[in-house]
């Protein structure tokens, strides 16, 4: 036997053992003449799908998307997504399955550089929900580069367009996933803790980060951001405001964000952040500790399950996927860690690098949706189904 045939019989047999794990409700009963239980996973995805005209209603069904509310408590709190997005149309639709509820909003930027055919597969499928549409404006986004916060800018505008009255809005990428359901955001969110509050996780910015937002950079637009040298220094902050320095993900409410396009501050700082390396790391949670906010904020808000290399050993004990960028493309081991953290979501994913992983998190997630509906369940919610087995095996 080679040794890639014993590694994918060890990676098979490893995979099957966590999915019995998380899956304790499966009977898993094998004895001679006996009837057990097995979970069949459903037909999922077709990406093809979307290259023809689109049957709105068989789509929904088909990808098993929840069409109503499960909750008054839900119903009453909707949420504002902003999903960026350039490649992997099946985890894009993976990720919208999950997080999409009917009372919501959904703004997808698809990054100009993206191929034609992604762009018309995102817009056929977003023309099937009434609540889900593209970014009026797209922009060419850079890795670091200010573009990548003009992104998510031009959706928040957008969204404060649209009629629903959302609470809160939500950034993401197109490899997050869910940890939390829909009731466990808004209930997280509102706790005592976060109620009426920015969650945005950052420090005042270290001195080793300090040369992103003094020297001047320059954005070769769709390609890198590189330092223009010494000579370039850059002015002080508008406002003689703190820099503090954080994630890129966030929790904002609404009249933050209109704060955001209304404020001299917020408006001097964007325009000062222009030529700064990875702007969004430093705009959001800055303007958050501005005189009136927060000024004494940490790490707060758990809202990334993220293992990144220089933690290992402290934070996490290793990835058992693989790093880029010196972060975890989850594998399939990953997935207790990720539970046990119960962040809001966890990054990243891909679901050519490590399929199995993303297939346990995403049936684990469903399933604890489903348990948490206070409606009757529809059938085609479910991503897999219940298939009862007489079998007359022979063990040993």
């Amino acid at each position: 036997i080679s040794f890639s045939m014993l590694y994918q019989f060890l990676l098979t047999y490893f995979a099957l053992q966590f999915f019995l794990i998380i899956f304790p409700y499966i009977n898993y009963t094998l004895s001679n003449n006996s009837s057990y239980k097995r979970w069949q996973r459903m037909e999922c995805l077709n990406i093809g799908y979307f290259d023809g005209p689109m049957n709105c209603y068989r789509m929904q069904t088909d990808f098993h998307f929840i069409m109503e509310p499960l909750s008054r408590e839900e119903a009453d709190y909707p949420l504002a997504f902003i999903i960026t997005i350039h490649k992997e149309l099946e985890m894009f639709v993976r990720l919208l399955r999950a997080i999409y509820a009917p009372q919501n909003i959904y703004c997808i930027h698809v990054d100009v550089k993206a191929p034609e055919n992604y762009k018309t597969s995102v817009r056929r499928l977003a023309g099937c929900f009434p609540n889900v549409f593209l970014a009026s404006v797209s922009e060419r986004v850079t890795y670091a580069g200010f573009s990548r916060l003009k992104a998510d800018m031009n959706c928040m505008e957008d969204l404060l367009k649209s009629a629903v009255k959302w609470k809160k809005v939500i950034n993401l990428c197109g490899q997050d996933f869910p940890i939390k359901s829909n009731l466990e955001l808004i209930r997280y969110m509102q706790g005592a803790e976060w109620r009426d509050i920015n969650m945005t996780p950052g420090v005042k910015q270290p001195e080793y980060m300090q040369h992103r937002t003094q020297m001047q950079h320059m954005e070769v637009i769709g390609d890198y951001v590189a330092s223009k040298g010494q000579g370039h220094r850059k002015d002080p902050p508008p406002h003689n405001l703190q820099i503090y320095f954080g994630t890129a993900y966030y929790s904002l409410t609404r009249a933050f964000v209109e704060y955001v396009f209304k404020s001299s501050v917020a408006k001097d700082l964007l325009e000062w952040s222009k030529d700064t390396y990875s702007p969004d790391e430093h705009y959001w949670v800055t303007l958050n500790h501005a005189p009136g906010s927060n000024i004494n904020g940490g790490w707060e808000g758990d809202i990334r399950a993220i293992k990144w290399k220089d933690q290992e050993g402290i934070v996490h004990q290793g990835c058992n996927g693989r790093y880029v960028r010196d972060i975890c493309i989850y594998g399939t081991e990953d997935i207790p860690w990720i539970i046990e953290k119960n962040s809001m979501f966890a990054n990243k994913f891909e679901s050519t690098v490590a399929p199995e992983a993303l297939d346990c998190l995403e049936q684990w997630h469903r399933h604890k949706v489903l348990q948490q509906a206070m409606v009757p369940i529809q059938s085609t919610w479910q991503l897999a189904m219940e298939v009862n087995i007489s079998s007359a095996i022979t063990v040993g």
